[in-house]
């Protein structure tokens, strides 16, 4: 983490100056120092995440360890998406992530120092005159002259999200993700008892929160240790999941291996 510790904001301008430097940093990230940050994401590493720091430098580096953390986290393995999305589109949905980050440390700041209405409307006034990250990173806002446009990829993709062509469920199923409803068990003729079907629901459980299976909740399930999660539990959405080649719960990413 941070070697120097940065002043603390308390006033609407001190907190804007925090997010100004912090998202600086953020944009050399994914433009300028591009190739470096994308060589420090590596899959086969622990949970990652980017940090932006006030003075205008970036980090790849593991989540602090500190429960709850001072600050709000930015987005936890960004890392394992890497090779499982054109490039391109693995940048931009990190810049997406960097920029919800980037507002909640600055109303969490604007929280903790007490602002009244119109400081938060103030703040925010002043934080959407600038172009987001992710605009800047694909290209769909013009990047002012001190800054660095986004260097060209071969791989064909434009500033967009695009879709392989393929559905969810095929798209998964070839990147083994497990993003269905936990497995029901059939009977001896080979069809699902409706009453059973519904007790087998109703007795999943959550790997993170142990709360039972909703039939209109995402579940995703661990490549590693075979429980299932709810994807809000562990910050995965279906179109994330989609992406995702074996997805790793937080339990077995933090498992160090085995030295024999």
């Amino acid at each position: 983490m941070e070697g120097i510790p940065h002043p603390v904001p308390r006033t609407v301008e001190e907190v804007f100056s925090d997010y100004k430097g912090r998202r600086a940093g953020l944009i050399k990230a994914l433009t300028t120092d591009v190739e470096k940050f994308y060589q420090l994401c590596d899959p086969d590493k622990e949970n990652l995440c980017l940090y932006g720091y006030p003075n205008e430098t970036w980090e790849v580096n593991l989540p602090v360890e500190e429960v709850p953390p001072e600050l709000p986290e930015p987005a936890l393995g960004i890392n394992f998406a890497r090779d499982g999305m054109q490039e391109k589109d693995w940048l931009s949905l990190v810049a997406v992530h960097s920029d919800s980050w980037l507002l909640a440390v600055a109303f969490y700041f604007g929280a903790r120092f007490g602002f009244g209405k119109n400081e938060r409307k103030r703040l925010f006034q002043m934080i959407n005159e600038l172009p987001t990250i992710f605009e800047l990173a694909t290209g769909s806002a013009k990047i002012a002259k001190d800054q660095h446009q986004l260097p060209a990829h071969n791989n064909g993709s434009n500033s967009k999200f695009k879709s392989s062509g393929k559905s969810r469920q095929s798209e998964s199923q070839t990147k083994g993700v497990k993003m269905s409803a936990p497995p029901k068990e059939e009977d001896d003729s080979g069809e699902e008892d409706d009453d059973d079907e519904e007790d087998d629901e109703q007795g999943a459980t959550c790997g993170a929160c142990g709360d039972n299976y909703g039939t209109d909740e995402f579940w995703i399930c661990c490549d590693m240790c075979e429980r299932w999660f709810h994807g809000k539990c562990v910050k995965i959405t279906p179109a994330k999941a989609e992406h995702i080649k074996q997805y790793k719960c937080p339990g077995c990413s933090t498992k160090k291996p085995r030295i024999a």
